[in-house]
């Protein structure tokens, strides 16, 4: 077992912990993946199983719920039990849990199993993570892991529609579920071979008032922003209740010798200037990505499938950019070089903000270079963020890392829907003899006005849906706006709050 106390450069990684990165992408890419491909399974389970429309909600959302609400507690759990000990159990659970889940048959078993699938998929990011920055232990090795291991997390987000396209093609609802067994037996083979373990021996005894706390902090915060849209009053209700429990967790925390959130490592400004930017960057990029899906789907009137292919070129561009993102970092400081990939995807969202129905080479070309651009944001950030905390809190601090990723992208979700959605309602043209009902119908969604476009006669329909589709593109087009702007000024706030991080990773002294 490796000493997560010891200091120093380390050893140069050699085949076994390359090894052991390509097992650690394997659960990266698919917690990715799983989300995403539930959308397209949602038809055809909620007929199988006669879900509701609640029932059909808890579906989708409890997995996101569970796995936001535990990232923390996983991640400080790692810490004290052992990084590689979290993510086999994890691992082993999820792929039990998966089982479950395919062959449920009912909506409520169904809702439990994704539970359970969230708290165990809790375990292995931030495990995965820290395994990354303990096996890696010169800069510009360990920037280039975490730069693979981003690419594979965006990747699975980008091939969900299409394996689980291709799945529902030719299999039931339930085989997007086995998909992640055969991966999770693997890690569980190979993980004891090739990844090293690695605990801090210092930490006490895991405060059960603090995991109790964390929960009544994320939950009401995260279920509050993805509800903002569809009930304000009880939304911004949930996030007072999380914001006034988190109040209370950090003054605990502030108390405990060994608490679960270690503040103190928020004093470095490396640290809390690069999570600033992980965060809002995630807001905007969740929010446009989900919006330029659903443009795919609703104005170019794609398949989910045939969607998720016009965005894999989009995966790869972040990819690519992930990982020329460290060997920039050697050459010219880590500020500057996010700076400018944030700069690049700012180019990008105004190339987006420009599209027009039909407009399909401009959105790909536009949502490539964005993503391009915010490669070196998540690989350098992630690294900062994880190298800036002592190796003994990796998992905590790869746990915060995570629980704002999730929470930038519910934000974001909420925000930028909320803007697309305001711009569609307002520039929405009515064509001249559809009924009033039908209006205010086609008024709330561009699939709600698809839906109810289909139930007219005459040459209404196509108007109407002509109308639906230019109000959406509006929408897009001034999220895209706002989305430069936010990238702008973060490209500001990395310039200059991360200047003091020299290139290959050391910190100028005060």
């Amino acid at each position: 077992m490796r000493d997560a106390t010891l200091t120093g450069a380390g050893p140069i990684a050699g085949r076994r912990e390359w090894g052991g990165l390509a097992v650690l992408a394997l659960p990266t890419m698919l917690l990715s993946l799983d989300q995403s491909v539930l959308y397209l399974a949602l038809p055809h389970l909620s007929a199988d199983l006669a879900a509701g429309s609640t029932q059909t909600l808890w579906i989708i959302d409890i997995y996101g719920f569970m796995l936001a609400g535990f990232l923390v507690t996983m991640g400080t759990l790692g810490d004290r039990i052992g990084r590689r000990r979290l993510l086999l159990i994890g691992a082993a659970a999820f792929g039990v849990a998966s089982v479950v889940a395919a062959y449920s048959a009912s909506a409520e078993l169904l809702i439990v199993t994704r539970a359970l699938m969230g708290v165990a998929g809790a375990t292995l990011m931030p495990s995965t993570l820290a395994l990354i920055t303990d096996m890696f232990a010169e800069p510009r090795q360990r920037g280039m892991a975490i730069a693979a291991w981003f690419g594979c997390l965006m990747v699975g987000g980008a091939l969900g529609p299409v394996v689980g396209g291709a799945l529902l093609e030719n299999f039931w609802w339930g085989s997007v579920f086995l998909m992640g067994v055969p991966v999770m037996a693997l890690l569980l083979v190979l993980g004891p071979v090739l990844l090293p373990e690695s605990r801090d021996t210092t930490l006490g005894r895991l405060d059960v008032p603090s995991v109790v706390l964390s929960l009544a902090t994320i939950l009401p915060v995260v279920y509050g922003i993805k509800e903002l849209s569809k009930d304000g009053p009880a939304a911004l209700l949930a996030v007072l209740a999380g914001v006034v429990f988190g109040v209370v967790f950090v003054r605990r925390q502030r108390k405990l010798a060994s608490p679960l959130l270690d503040l103190r490592l928020f004093a470095s400004r490396t640290f809390g200037a690069a999570m600033l930017i992980l965060l809002l960057g995630s807001v905007t990029t969740g929010g446009i990505y989900l919006l330029v899906s659903l443009y795919l789907q609703a104005v170019e009137g794609l398949s989910p499938l045939r969607a998720g292919l016009w965005l894999v070129p989009s995966a790869v561009a972040i990819v690519i950019g992930s990982m020329l993102a460290p060997g920039l970092a050697q050459r010219f400081r880590p500020a500057y070089v996010i700076a400018a990939g944030l700069t690049v995807t700012a180019l990008g969202y105004l190339l987006l903000s420009q599209v027009r129905p039909g407009g399909m080479p401009l959105l790909v070309g536009g949502f490539v270079l964005a993503f391009f651009g915010a490669g070196p944001m998540g690989a350098l950030g992630t690294g900062l963020v994880v190298g800036s905390a002592p190796p003994r809190r990796a998992g905590s601090a790869a746990s915060i890392s995570e629980t704002g990723n999730h929470l930038g992208i519910a934000l974001g979700i909420a925000v930028m829907g909320s803007i697309g959605a305001a711009v569609y309602s307002a520039r929405l043209a009515v064509p001249a003899g559809v009924p009033s009902g039908v209006a205010e119908t086609a008024s709330e969604s561009i699939t709600a006005a698809t839906a109810a476009a289909a139930r007219l006669t005459g040459g209404l329909g196509p108007e109407l849906l002509d109308a639906a589709r230019r109000a959406f593109t509006a929408g897009l087009n001034v999220s895209a706006v706002v989305g430069a702007g936010l990238f702008l000024a973060l490209a500001v706030l990395a310039a200059v709050g991360l200047r003091q991080v020299r290139p290959g990773g050391d910190t100028d002294a005060a």
